[in-house]
């Protein structure tokens, strides 16, 4: 623990923003997890409409900064190519 008060209110704040971060990332993962369930189990339908929310929590991951823009494109790409790829096959 910090002894000086500006070292205090530091701490208290990464607290704060440490479980935020955390709720984020974990919604961002369970929406990404959800899709590719979807996919694997050949429910192209949902899959697709799961998508445009599987982006939505992308793009906030972005704003809120838990994850790099970099990072939510490759993740965009590699969804989408396997929801084509899924639809390549069926």
């Amino acid at each position: 623990m910090a002894n000086i008060k500006s070292a205090k209110k530091r701490w208290r704040q990464n607290i704060v923003r440490r479980a935020r971060n955390r709720f984020h990332t974990s919604s961002l993962r369970t929406s990404i997890k959800k899709f590719r369930a979807l996919v694997t189990a050949g429910e192209l339908d949902a899959a697709r409409e799961a998508l445009t929310g599987t982006y939505s929590a992308i793009d906030k991951g972005i704003q809120k900064g838990v994850i790099h823009h970099n990072k939510a494109d490759r993740l965009k790409a590699r969804l989408t190519a396997s929801i084509d790829r899924a639809a390549k096959e069926a």
